[in-house]
């Protein structure tokens, strides 16, 4: 069970950062503003966080849930020409909230976000091909995992020209067909 104080105060700390964040790259924010911002001390935020990586990750978890979701919002039969609707939208909501993403995810998908989606995807697709009996699930689900990251970092920071409809489009795409992709012989 959780204790509703103490995730009241990383909810403030969460929302601290992603403000610091909107206004500055994530590597120039520090713990004082942080703190200043949330109304809090430095000593509680070292009680709940090892440091602004740890917040940054904990930050980063919604938008991470949001995106394994979209990828994997489809039922019966996956048609290549047509994504999940919730990818185009996850992608919408992407765009809008892009310059404060980018503080957190970088070009080619590292940094505290690509680092949590490739672990979270990664582990989705996996649990997905293992339930289906499908072959080479740790080698697919490495690769689902890196190329969404991948594409999404650098569409945030403007080295993919897409509306996120056609990215999402792209996307499906690419991810089918690494699904598909015989590795044997």
């Amino acid at each position: 069970m959780t204790d509703p104080r103490a995730e009241r105060t990383r909810a403030r700390l969460r929302a601290a950062l992603v403000a610091e964040c909107r206004e500055r790259q994530l590597a120039e924010v520090s713990v004082s503003a942080v703190v200043r911002r949330a109304g809090l001390g430095r000593a509680t935020f070292y009680l709940h966080y090892e440091d602004l990586q740890a917040l940054a990750v904990d930050a980063c978890g919604e938008v991470v849930r949001d995106a394994v979701e979209a990828l994997h919002d489809w039922r019966g039969p996956v048609d290549p020409a047509r994504p999940p609707d919730a990818l185009a939208a996850f992608l919408a909501a992407a765009a809008e909230h892009a310059a404060l993403y980018r503080t957190l995810l970088t070009p080619g998908g590292g940094g505290p976000l690509g680092d949590l989606m490739h672990r979270q995807l990664r582990e989705r697709s996996r649990t997905e091909r293992l339930r289906a009996g499908a072959p080479h699930p740790d080698t697919v689900a490495s690769a689902v995992a890196a190329a969404f990251t991948g594409l999404l970092a650098d569409w945030l920071h403007g080295l993919i020209d897409a509306d996120p409809a056609t990215l999402a489009a792209r996307a499906w795409r690419l991810l089918v067909a690494l699904h598909r992709v015989p590795l044997d012989g």
